[in-house]
């Protein structure tokens, strides 16, 4: 996000204490070497969005907002839309949804990180085959992501997800 012009931001994390999201929101603020916050909210889209306006109007320094996900990512698009604030702010999310392809592809959200489960499926059943047959295994860690989804490449993601390949 600073990359895109981000000085201040905020990231949404609605299930504090799974480690994993946890991590992407700490991520996030070492990211903006602290100049950025961990909103906590429910699982609850209602309360999702109205935490999001709320933290917002209380901080109108903050221009880039990150979610962990699509449970988080809808609430906060429906919110931006109904307030005609998707280019007053920078927003990216976690994962893919149908939703957030949609998003993505109309300019309402600016990129999702995917981890591209496709390819975290893949690759160890064709490690496996060539471990079993030829006694072959990668020699350090194989990255499958993240791959990032913006608007110049959602259409062709829209359409790998519609074969079941994203």
């Amino acid at each position: 996000m600073q990359e895109l012009g981000v000085e201040k931001g905020v990231c949404v994390n609605h299930e504090q204490g799974n480690q994993g999201l946890d991590q992407r929101c700490d991520g996030f603020v070492d990211g903006f070497d602290g100049n950025a916050d961990q909103l906590a909210t429910t699982y609850d889209p209602t309360n999702i969005r109205n935490a999001i306006v709320a933290y917002l109007n209380q901080n109108n320094d903050v221009r880039g907002v990150l979610t962990l996900g699509a449970l988080a990512a809808d609430p906060m698009i429906r919110a931006m839309r109904e307030q005609g604030a998707t280019d007053t702010f920078t927003l990216g999310t976690f994962d893919l949804s149908p939703g957030i392809l949609e998003a993505l592809d109309a300019g309402d959200l600016d990129f999702a990180i995917d981890q591209q489960q496709y390819m975290q499926g893949y690759l160890p059943v064709m490690f496996l085959d060539q471990f079993v047959k030829n006694g072959l295994l990668p020699a350090g860690d194989v990255a499958t992501g993240p791959g990032f989804v913006t608007q110049e490449n959602a259409a062709q993601v829209i359409e790998l997800s519609s074969q079941g390949i994203r």
